[in-house]
């Protein structure tokens, strides 16, 4: 049975740097997003140790750009998304695991292209910031040690909170220098 989380991009939309995104892109303009002023946002179905904010598109319609930040020792649960997924790291450090490939440590500047209904998980080692791109219609299909699907909640009840809470990874991710 398949969980998509169509419901969890309603909240995100409604932050509304994705209606000045949406607003740039229409009138043809440049759009600047200044880290600083955008407004991050839990989304539900994800863990909570995570935040994001909409830089482009619109992850319920179709390809988008987001940017994440995850407190250390967050982990994103085994999970496929229909589309193609990329993320551009710009600080902190993680672990990308892929089932039946190695697992790869992300740090600032890195890359990594994950097929769509490539099944993975993501665990920010050191507190991280990333840029993620969807191909399409951003979801989220959490799977079992067999790879059957469950419910988020069952996903996210199995995996250890983040270390330290995120409003401290917050400040510290201000406080860096990049």
């Amino acid at each position: 049975m398949r969980f998509p989380a169509y419901g969890l991009l309603l909240v995100v939309l409604v932050a509304g740097p994705a209606l000045r995104s949406a607003q740039a892109e229409d009138s043809g303009k440049p759009m600047y997003a200044a880290s600083a002023s955008d407004k991050f946002v839990n989304v539900p179905g994800l863990p909570t140790c995570t935040k994001s904010v909409v830089l482009s598109g619109d992850p319920s319609k179709g390809a988008s750009l987001m940017l994440i930040k995850a407190a250390t020792g967050c982990v994103v649960p085994w999970h496929w998304h229909t589309p193609a997924e990329h993320l551009m790291f710009v600080s902190g450090r993680g672990k990308g695991e892929m089932k039946d490939g190695s697992p790869v440590m992300l740090h600032a500047a890195d890359y990594l292209s994950l097929p769509g209904k490539g099944v993975h998980q993501f665990t920010c080692v050191v507190a991280c910031t990333f840029f993620l791109s969807s191909d399409g219609v951003f979801d989220i299909h959490y799977v079992d040690a067999a790879g059957k699907g469950i419910s988020p909640d069952e996903a996210l009840k199995s995996k250890a909170k983040a270390k330290t809470p995120m409003k401290k990874e917050m400040k510290d991710m201000k406080d860096m220098k990049m």
